[in-house]
């Protein structure tokens, strides 16, 4: 298969990644000391909401209900309250969730997760939300940039950034920030009803690992031409106005917002396996494309774990 037939595929299975956990395959857990609980004045209890990047998506092991989440009992909400200590623990994020997810039963490919600010109330007294991505149409970007350079390649016409040019002066021009500004406007009614329901709770809003790296050309080996090289730095900073928009709205809400974005610089979808935190298009087996794997999982814990402490 061709580079760019590679990250065609791909770009049609990040359509389905978000909907269907596929078969997790065991793998042994990557070198690290065993978190032991310290006594912490954070407690619980505590509940985790989000997408697929908080659900951490067929990283073993899976478990919880429904199996259509994808959710891992080595996402990092699990990592956080197993260094806590908190034993009053509930994760209801799920794979493919959407800011409307959180008021409304989703349904997905193997079972039905009940809305998720059910599992607030007012003894509730931590609560991470990792949601903004879906809504956004973040996956979409990249989808569509695999598009526009087929199409580019095939007719060697038009811009050397096609899908900058495509989101910027083509079809989808202004596309990328009216889904923007509506995701900013729903996880501002988000973040309100949270603060509503579990008044007690401190509310932390986590932000997106970095899937690329500024440096185009250190993609080379992982995109081939299935993405053209002056694209990647686009896709990068549509990542980068995302996490910006999600501080933004955490600020103004008066929630704390946690950056994953700076400490997995270096950790990203074009390094090597056992250095990045973010799987590739030809992702390891069992793994999920475009999603953490369990190393990203640790290092976005560990950025939950920094934020609690500064604020404590």
């Amino acid at each position: 298969m061709s580079a760019a037939a590679a990250v065609l595929a791909g770009a049609a299975l990040i359509g389905t990644t978000g909907c269907s956990t596929g078969a997790a395959v065991p793998s042994p857990e990557p070198d690290r000391a065993s978190p032991t609980p310290s006594a912490s004045p954070v407690t619980g209890p505590y509940v985790a909401l989000g997408d697929s990047y908080t659900s951490g998506l067929r990283i073993p092991p899976q478990n919880g209900s429904p199996q259509g989440c994808g959710r891992s009992g080595a996402n990092y909400p699990s990592l956080v309250a197993q260094q806590l200590g908190l034993k009053d623990f509930t994760d209801v994020s799920c794979s493919g969730a959407r800011t409307g997810d959180l008021t409304a039963a989703q349904h997905t490919d193997d079972g039905t997760n009940p809305p998720q600010l059910d599992a607030l109330g007012a003894a509730t007294r931590l609560v991470t939300l990792g949601i903004g991505g879906n809504d956004a149409g973040f996956l979409d970007v990249l989808g569509r940039c695999a598009v526009e350079s087929v199409r580019h390649g095939l007719t060697g016409r038009g811009d050397e950034a096609p899908c900058r040019a495509y989101y910027t002066t083509g079809a989808g021009r202004g596309e990328v920030q009216r889904k923007m500004t509506t995701t900013g406007e729903r996880l501002t009614t988000v973040l309100a009803e949270i603060k509503r329901r579990a008044p007690q709770a401190e509310v932390l809003l986590v932000g997106y690992p970095a899937l690329l790296p500024q440096d185009p050309g250190r993609c080379a080996d992982t995109l081939g031409d299935g993405i053209a090289g002056a694209d990647v730095g686009f896709v990068a900073e549509q990542e980068r106005q995302l996490n910006s928009m999600l501080r933004q709205r955490a600020e103004a809400a008066g929630v704390a917002f946690v950056d994953t974005y700076s400490s997995s610089a270096g950790h990203d979808m074009c390094e090597a396996a056992g250095t990045r935190w973010i799987e590739p298009l030809a992702a390891d087996q069992g793994l999920a494309p475009i999603h953490p794997n369990a190393q990203g999982q640790q290092g976005m814990a560990a950025a939950v774990l920094a934020s609690l402490r500064q604020r404590h």
